[in-house]
């Protein structure tokens, strides 16, 4: 495991034990940089019509398209540390 990996897992677990709430906007693109630094590139059908929280996710991570993994994995740590200061 790199230490880029590490470190990114890591954030994740240091955001679930944060305190305070982010707004929406924060979360989603918590969201989407997690799903592409560790999935990659968007795969699989859009949620349905009336599932708004799912479509927003899906579009949320659909914007990152063609974001190196390693790239999103850099955000993302840097958006928690932003966040836990």
């Amino acid at each position: 495991m790199t230490d880029l990996r590490r470190e990114f897992e890591q954030a994740a677990e240091d955001i679930q034990r944060f305190g305070k709430r982010p707004d929406n906007d924060t979360l989603l693109k918590l969201y989407a940089l997690y799903k592409q630094g560790s999935k990659g590139d968007l795969s699989g059908a859009q949620p349905g019509f009336f599932d708004f929280i799912g479509t927003a996710k899906h579009e949320a991570w659909a914007k990152l398209h063609g974001v190196p993994e390693e790239d999103a994995m850099r955000r993302y740590i840097a958006l928690v540390h932003q966040l836990l200061a």
